[in-house]
Order: structure tokens, then C-alpha cells, then sequence
């Protein structure tokens, strides 16, 4: 599962030094409690990382997490009871949301093969299509609130020691890099990114495979929409802000490389607790947010610079 164990055995040993450090700048960090709180918190960017490492490991990029996200959290509510006065359609507030943001996948995945765009201007194309989606749901009403605490409460509640948002990532997980390792699909992800044209000239589909990538990576984004939403307890069409500059740098810091073939799900789930320790322990250590915007962002460019460097021959932006 970790090939190259160097780098991951790297990333671990520096999140036992954040955790020393920033425990001693604050002995509540260490606490039960916010070790809870920082799992919590990885949930989300964890499920979205899952999506994001399938097309990275293609040697692709997808950057409209936010815009799905938004499209699928604000259908979700107005498809439960909500402070609007909507009904709770059941299953339905759940199938129909992911199903909207696997066509927003799709469509990405197919004019990125099929009209040969670059993914990187697809996706943010498809970004601000679900943005607007999620706007004219959204309306001009007043903000719609869940209205079953059940449902509100859900991610964050803990089960077995764990929050139950932080369950739903680990076995995606799990079950994400067993498809990576063990199945043709995953095989020929990997095959892609290391040279498509031997993969193309060996037979593999890769047209299909791309385009069921950006489904899966759709999926993963509107499942983070409809469990942030939850945890909001309501919703608005930036329901995804600031999750997409969390997501790509933690799956790049976690080993994946941006020019394709190389990484997994557990890197990637490095990676994004590994953010999310320095950003809890930045609070916590009474950093004001400027500064925390300041030094999260240096440790990041550094970071994305260090694991680009080696591959910077092969990166292919334009892919």
C-alpha cells in the first residue's frame, strides 16, 4: 500500500513534532477531547482527497470540488425538512444530490476526453457550474436550517471512541485504496498516469476509466457536501469554500505526485491529518488567524515545492 515507505515513515515522525510541540504550547491539545475535534475536522477533506487522489494519480487535477459541493449540500436540504418548510423526501435527499454531483463528474470527464480540454480549465468551468447550480437553488429565501437534530448531529457524534464523520472516511478509505491495489480499474489508473500511450497501446480503456475517475471524484465531493452540510446544520451555496486549498496540497504533501503513477489514499490521509494538526495547533497555540493564514501558507508552498521538485520533468500541466 505504501510503496517508497520513506516518505509516509517522513510524514508521521513530523506529526508526532507537531503534537509534541503544539502539546506543550497548550497541554489542551493532547486532550481526548480535541483529538476528536482534529479527526472530526480531517473527515471531510479526507473523503474529498479520496476523489482528488484518483485523478491526480492520472496525472490530472480536478478543481471543482467547491462548486460541487455547494450544488449537492444546498439540494440536500431543500430535499429534508428544512426551516423553508420542505418536506423530507427520505432516501431520495441523499440519492438525488450525489446523482447531481456524479453528472457534474461526468460532464467534466467526458468533454476533458472527448473535446481533449485540459482538466485543469474543465474543472474550474464545472466549479463555477456548480456554484451557479447551487445559487439558483439556493434562492433568495431566508437560510435553510435542517430541521432533525438526528440528522444534525450525526457527523460529529462519537461512536466507539471516533467521530462518526471520521468512521465514513476511514472505511472510504480502506475500501478506496483496496480498489487501487487489487482491481484492473486500479491498475490502469496507475498504468495512465505513468504513460498513456503504452497503457492505449496494451488496450486498456482509457477513455471510460477517465471519465468513471471524474464520476468517483464527483461522488466523493457531493458525500462532503451533503456531510458538511449536516454538520452546519443548514446550508449556502459556499458550503465548499476553502476545502479545495486543503485537499490538492494534502494529497500532493502526502506523496501523491502531481505527474501521475505514483501514490495512494494512505498517503493522502497522511497528508491531510498532518494539516489538520498544524491548523488545530495553530489555534490553540493563540496564533491569530493572519499569522495562521501566513505560516500554513509558507508551510504549504515549501511543502508542494520539495514533493514537485524530483518530478518536475515529467509534470504535464496541461494534462
Amino acid at each position: 500500500m505504501f510503496a517508497g515507505s520513506g516518505e509516509p515513515l517522513a510524514l508521521i515522525g513530523a506529526m508526532v513534532v507537531l503534537i509534541v510541540i503544539f502539546s506543550i504550547l497548550n497541554p489542551r491539545f493532547a486532550t481526548i477531547e480535541n483529538l476528536q475535534n482534529v479527526l472530526n475536522q480531517a473527515s471531510l477533506p479526507l473523503i474529498i482527497g479520496l476523489g482528488a487522489t484518483l485523478v491526480i494519480l492520472i496525472g490530472s487535477i480536478d478543481l471543482s470540488v467547491e462548486g460541487v459541493m455547494g450544488a449537492s449540500g444546498v439540494a440536500f436540504v431543500l430535499l429534508s425538512a428544512n426551516s423553508r418548510g420542505g418536506h423530507d423526501t427520505g432516501l431520495w435527499a441523499w440519492i438525488l444530490p450525489l446523482v447531481l454531483a456524479a453528472a457534474l463528474g461526468a460532464t467534466s470527464g467526458l468533454i476533458y476526453t472527448m473535446l481533449r480540454v485540459p482538466s485543469f480549465i474543465v474543472t474550474l468551468g464545472m466549479w463555477f457550474v456548480g456554484f451557479g447550480i447551487a445559487t439558483i437553488l439556493y434562492g433568495t429565501d431566508a437560510y435553510p436550517e435542517l430541521t432533525d437534530d438526528t440528522v444534525t448531529l450525526w457527523v460529529a457524534k462519537i461512536t466507539l471512541g471516533l467521530p462518526n464523520g471520521f468512521w465514513v472516511a476511514a472505511i472510504l478509505t480502506v475500501l478506496m485504496a483496496l480498489v487501487i491495489r487489487f482491481t484492473r480499474f486500479g491498475r490502469v489508473a496507475l498504468a495512465m498516469g505513468n504513460n498513456e500511450e503504452i497503457a492505449r497501446s496494451n488496450g486498456m480503456p482509457i477513455v471510460r476509466n477517465k471519465v468513471f475517475i471524474f464520476i468517483v471524484a464527483g461522488l466523493f465531493s457531493g458525500l462532503a457536501g451533503i456531510l458538511a452540510t449536516m454538520q452546519m446544520g443548514g446550508t449556502s451555496n459556499h458550503i465548499g469554500d476553502g476545502y479545495l486549498f486543503i485537499t490538492i496540497p494534502a494529497v500532493v504533501i502526502g506523496g501523491t505526485s502531481l505527474g501521475g503513477g505514483k501514490g495512494g489514499v494512505f498517503r493522502t490521509a497522511i497528508g491531510v491529518l498532518l494539516l489538520t494538526i498544524l491548523n488545530n495547533g495553530l489555534v490553540l497555540a493563540g496564533v491569530s488567524p493572519s499569522y495562521q493564514s501566513a505560516v500554513s501558507g509558507a508551510i504549504l508552498v515549501v511543502a508542494i515545492v520539495a514533493a514537485a521538485w524530483p518530478q518536475r520533468g515529467r509534470l504535464r500541466i496541461a494534462k
